[in-house]
C-alpha cells in the first residue's frame, strides 16, 4: 500500500487577500479581492471531483420591504447588493467583494479565511483518496 505524507509547505494551498478601496458617487466604496495559488494537483483535484460549484460560504441580508413602492424596490436592491457567496471557483479564480464599511470588510476577511481552511481540508481530502494516512499521535 502508498504511504501517504502531507504535503510541502510550498506546495499547499495559499489564500491571498488583497484590501482596496475607491471613491463611490457618495461615498467610499471598501472591495476585498480574494484569491488561491494552487499547485498541479490541487486544481487537479477540484476538475476531477468537480468541486468548482461547491459553495464554501454564503451570507444572505434579507431587507425589510415596505409595500410595492420605488423606494422598497431600492431597499430590496441595496440589501440584494449584500449578499456574499463563495465558491470554490472564486477562490480558485479570484473574486472582489465590496463591502459598505472598514467593518464590514473586516468580517467579511474573516469568513473567508474560515473559507480557505475549509476549502484547504476538502484539497486534501480529495488528494488523499488510495492510500494510508499515518497520524503520529507521539508528537
Amino acid at each position: 500500500m502508498r504511504r501517504l505524507v502531507a504535503r510541502a509547505k510550498e506546495e499547499s494551498m495559499q489564500l491571498i487577500l488583497r484590501r482596496d478601496q475607491r471613491q463611490g458617487m457618495m461615498k467610499v466604496v471598501f472591495s476585498l479581492q480574494v484569491r488561491t495559488e494552487l499547485s498541479e494537483d490541487e486544481k487537479a483535484a477540484i476538475l476531477k471531483y468537480k468541486l468548482a460549484d461547491t459553495m464554501l460560504y454564503e451570507k444572505v441580508h434579507i431587507p425589510h420591504v415596505g409595500g410595492a413602492s420605488l423606494l422598497g424596490a431600492a431597499t430590496w436592491l441595496a440589501g440584494k447588493a449584500l449578499n456574499i457567496s463563495l465558491k470554490v471557483k472564486d477562490l480558485a479564480y479570484g473574486k472582489t467583494i465590496e463591502c459598505k464599511d472598514i467593518v464590514e470588510m473586516l468580517a467579511v476577511e474573516d469568513q473567508v479565511k474560515e473559507a480557505g481552511k475549509t476549502f484547504n481540508a476538502i484539497l486534501t481530502a480529495a488528494m488523499r483518496f488510495g492510500g494510508d494516512e499515518v497520524i503520529d499521535f507521539a508528537a
